[in-house]
């Protein structure tokens, strides 16, 4: 919910409705990357604590809830404050800013914590073969989140006001409370182990010389982060393409969001039945970067021939080459985590994912916004998409290394 709406609804309403320089929304959607290189250390110590209750990942998963709940309930004051929308517009402008930009730090820490912790203790729970099935199920699960969340927004924002924005997104408040309380009931089992009998564990710098010394994971993570950049510098423009370029409504673009979560419900769909049948996970991540190049394309010539139905199909596309990468690379990582390093191999993940997604997010719009300055619509868009099909190709060469044999038949 907290993704649509953020890379979604709101940056399409604050580069449209309330004209927000994309420049600006780049950044803001961006922000949750100051957070995340610490999902490292968020899963190490998830791998280490002891609570009084005896849980060692619900309570990073609650306090995750709480900081996005925190984010999204002054979320849209900032906003409007930002864009000087009615007596918004009496603020100082600095404060817009600063407000905002807390607002999505907050969101983007919370899902970080969150989405660590829930990973972790998932890799608790599934024995190593059931582990595609429940990547898949996981994320089969945030991807129809998104599309009920995306058709969601489009329908109550169909008719943009102040007032419904502010009620749209404190709701999505109040529902994260909610759903990630009865998510949370019974998941984790209490061990209680007293004070003076929990051993000394080793720091994080050691546990993290120790991860990295096995596996090629340097190389895995570098191949992640390339990925996950070419699948995601196109994430906030692809709403205001549709808008500016091919004329699309807000509702009609808001369902864009549902068709690239449908096009990753796909991949992952697939990728968690190939996968559980011992298919190589590094081999399905490459399939999946071969699969967005033509998506890119099929995107940058929608505009050429004024094609809306090829502008869905490259971006039911995009989400289906994610999914497959995505999945690839994480049941990968689940499978090479070293013994009681679970939160701190997911949370490198995880880290070098967001961290690679913010960047690319920031970067694609201030390289839209710069060459538009200079060139013509849709130009700026364009280059974007060109720069991913171009690392994706990278990225499939990373990966090469990564990928077992083909097994000699006959």
């Amino acid at each position: 919910m907290a993704l649509a709406l953020l890379i979604g609804t709101l940056n399409r309403v604050m580069i449209v409705e309330l004209h927000v320089p994309a420049s600006w929304v780049s950044v803001m959607v961006a922000m949750p990357i100051v957070v995340a290189p610490f999902r490292a250390l968020i899963g190490f110590s998830s791998d280490t604590h002891h609570s009084e209750l005896g849980w060692k990942r619900v309570p990073f998963i609650w306090r995750g809830t709480l900081l996005q709940f925190g984010g999204l309930a002054m979320m849209p004051f900032a906003l409007l404050v930002l864009s000087g929308q009615g007596h918004a517009s009496e603020a100082p402008v600095w404060i817009g800013h600063l407000g905002a930009g807390v607002a999505f730090l907050l969101v983007g820490a919370g899902l970080h914590t969150t989405q660590t912790a829930g990973l972790a203790l998932a890799t608790d729970l599934a024995p190593e073969q059931t582990r595609p099935k429940v990547v898949g199920l996981m994320y089969v699960m945030l991807l129809i989140g998104m599309m009920v969340s995306a058709v969601g927004f489009g329908s109550f924002l169909s008719e943009f006001n102040p007032g419904r924005l502010i009620q749209v997104v404190q709701a999505s408040a109040a529902f994260t409370i909610i759903l990630n309380v009865i998510a949370l009931w019974k998941q984790e089992s209490r061990v209680r182990v007293p004070l003076s009998q929990r051993p000394k564990g080793e720091t994080f710098q050691e546990s993290w010389t120790r991860f990295c010394q096995g596996g090629q994971a340097i190389r895995r993570l570098v191949a992640v982060g390339l990925g996950t950049m070419a699948f995601s510098m196109e994430d906030i423009l692809l709403e205001p393409y549709g808008g500016e370029i091919l004329h699309l409504s807000v509702g009609a673009t808001t369902a864009l969001t549902a068709t690239l979560a449908l096009g990753g419900l796909f991949g992952f769909s697939l990728a968690s039945n190939v996968l559980s049948k011992g298919f190589d996970p590094f081999r399905m991540a490459s399939i999946g970067a071969f699969c967005g190049i033509p998506a890119f394309l099929a995107v940058i010539f929608s505009a050429t021939v004024g094609s809306t139905l090829m502008f869905a199909i490259g971006i039911c596309a995009i989400g289906f080459g994610g999914g497959l990468f995505g999945h690839g690379t994480l049941t990968a990582t689940m499978n090479l985590a070293p013994p009681g390093q679970s939160g701190l191999a997911l949370g490198a993940w995880g880290a070098v994912q967001a961290t690679a997604a913010g960047v690319a997010i920031a970067a694609g719009g201030v390289i839209r916004d710069l060459l538009d300055s200079h060139y013509q619509a849709p130009f700026g868009y364009d280059m974007v998409y060109s720069i991913e099909i171009a690392m994706l190709a990278i990225t499939m060469i990373t990966m090469v290394p990564l990928m077992k044999k083909w097994p000699r038949t006959g």
